[in-house]
C-alpha cells in the first residue's frame, strides 16, 4: 500500500489522534516544523512525545501550546539558543509527564518496535540514578553467563506516528531520506509516518539506483505532503541553514506565557509563518 499524497498541511495534522504517542527527530534529521505548526492551529492535545533522542523548538512548541502530556527524552533543548522555555516553565509547574533517558536507551527501544520484539538489552545505565525514576526499566542477570552479571531490558518503543521531514517523495508515497538512518528506525517502529517534504516529484524512487537505497517505502508512510522549507526555522541537512535570528527572537518571546501567545498567534495563525519560510 502506498503511501497517500496530500495537498494540505492542516489535513496531514488532522490525521494525529488526541492522545497520540508521537516519535520526533533531533533538530539536525529533519524535524517537520510545517506540521508542527499545523499541529498547533489543530489544537491537539494529550501526546506522549518521544523524542528520538532529544527535541528542540519543535517540542517546546507542542509543550507551550498545551499539545503535550508527556514526554520521554534524554534532552529538551534550543542549542546555542540557549534552553528552552515553554519545557522548562512546564516543568517546573509539574503540567508536564518526564520520562527521563538516554540517547542510546531512546534507540534502543525504537529499534525494539522496528524489530517486533518486546524490549532491548543495554548496559549504560547501571550504576546512574535514572533506574530510580524509570519503573518500566528492568534489571535482570543475563541468563547466558554463569557470573553474576545484570543488564538492563526496555521496553520496545511502538509510537502511534512518526512526524519528520524528507528532501522529496514521489507519488507513490515513497519519500527520501537520504543517509538519515534514525528516520527509517523511526519509521519501521511506528504504526505510520507522516511526513512533509521540499517537493514531490515524477518517476519511482525505488527503481532509481541513486535515490533507492536511502528511500522510505510508502507502504510506512500514511500521508505526506509537500511543504518547501518545512524545517524553517530550523536547517535541513545541507539545503539551508537555521534562521538564527528568528530561533532568538522565539526565546525571547516564549520566556512568558504572554509572550509565547503573540509568538503563536503571528506564526502559527498568523501569515508570518508563510511569508518568512519563503
Amino acid at each position: 500500500m502506498a503511501g497517500i499524497v496530500l495537498s494540505n498541511i492542516d489535513d496531514l495534522a488532522a490525521m494525529v489522534t488526541d492522545g497520540a504517542k508521537v516519535a520526533v527527530p533531533p533538530d539536525y534529521s529533519g524535524v517537520a516544523m510545517e506540521l508542527t505548526r499545523a499541529l498547533v492551529r489543530r489544537g491537539v492535545r494529550g501526546l506522549h512525545l518521544v523524542c528520538v533522542p532529544v527535541t528542540g523548538l519543535q517540542g517546546d512548541m507542542l509543550i507551550g501550546a498545551g499539545a503535550v502530556d508527556t514526554i520521554e527524552t534524554s534532552a529538551v533543548t534550543l542549542g546555542e539558543f540557549g534552553g528552552a522555555p515553554r519545557f522548562q516553565n512546564a516543568l517546573k509547574s509539574g503540567a508536564l509527564k518526564i520520562m527521563d533517558a538516554t540517547c542510546p536507551a531512546v534507540h534502543a527501544g525504537i529499534q525494539a518496535g522496528q524489530k517486533g520484539i518486546p524490549y532491548m538489552p543495554l548496559r549504560g545505565m547501571i550504576g546512574s540514578d535514572i533506574l530510580k525514576n524509570r519503573s518500566d526499566w528492568k534489571v535482570q542477570q543475563n541468563p547466558f553467563s554463569d557470573e553474576e552479571d545484570p543488564i538492563v531490558l526496555l521496553p520496545a518503543i511502538r509510537p502511534d506516528f512518526a512526524i519528520f521531514h524528507g528532501l522529496k517523495a514521489d507519488r507513490q508515497g515513497n519519500v527520501y531520506l537520504g543517509i538519515r538512518r534514525e528516520l527509517f528506525a523511526m519509521a519501521g517502529a511506528a504504526k505510520q509516518s507522516l511526513v512533509t517534504v521540499e517537493e514531490i516529484v515524477d518517476g519511482n524512487l525505488l527503481e532509481d539506483d541513486a535515490t533507492a537505497a536511502g528511500t522510505l517505502p510508502g507502504l510506512y508512510v500514511g500521508g505526506v505532503v509537500e511543504a518547501k522549507r518545512g524545517c524553517w526555522p530550523i536547517s535541513f541537512w545541507n539545503e539551508y541553514g537555521t534562521d538564527g535570528a528568528h530561533m532568538q527572537g522565539y526565546v525571547a518571546a516564549a520566556r512568558s506565557d504572554e509572550g509565547f501567545a503573540a509568538y503563536v498567534q503571528e506564526f502559527v495563525h498568523g501569515a508570518a509563518s508563510a511569508e518568512a519560510a519563503e
